[in-house]
C-alpha cells in the first residue's frame, strides 16, 4: 500500500502563510527602512548603537556572504529527504528573506526543492 503525499492540512497551510508573510514583511522593513535608507546607514556605519542597527549589522554580513540563500536551501533539501512541517516553515522563512534580500539565486532554488518535496511521501508514523 502506498504512503500518503506530504500535504500539510488547511490549519497547517495557514500557519506556513503567517511564517511566511511575518517573514517577508520584516525582510522588506529590513530593507526599505533600513538598509536602503541613507540616513540609518549612516547612522550606523557612524556607530550608533540601536537595535536597527544591529539589524542593519546583522542582514549585511548574512547577505554578503549569502547565508540566507544556502541555509534555505539546506533546509529545503533536509525536508526534500525527511518532509517535515517544522522544515518547511524554517525554509520559508529563510528562503523569504533571501529573497527580498538580494540572495534570490539559492533562495529561489530552495523554494523550488520545497514545492518538489510536495510530492514525496509522508514520513511513515512511528
Amino acid at each position: 500500500m502506498r504512503r500518503p503525499l506530504f500535504l500539510p492540512t488547511a490549519r497547517q497551510t495557514n500557519w506556513l502563510l503567517v511564517i511566511a508573510f511575518l517573514a517577508v514583511g520584516e525582510a522588506l522593513y529590513l530593507r526599505f527602512l533600513a538598509i536602503e535608507n541613507p540616513n540609518v546607514a549612516l547612522a550606523c556605519q557612524g556607530g550608533l548603537k540601536t537595535w536597527l542597527c544591529t539589524s542593519w549589522q546583522l542582514s549585511v554580513v548574512l547577505f554578503r556572504n549569502e547565508v540566507f540563500g544556502v541555509v534555505a536551501l539546506a533546509i529545503a533539501l533536509l525536508n526534500l529527504l525527511r518532509p517535515s512541517l517544522v522544515l518547511v516553515a524554517m525554509a520559508l522563512a529563510v528562503a523569504g528573506f533571501g529573497v527580498v534580500l538580494h540572495n534570490v539565486d539559492l533562495s529561489a532554488l530552495a523554494a523550488g526543492v520545497l514545492i518538489l518535496s510536495l510530492a514525496r511521501p509522508a514520513p511513515a508514523p512511528e
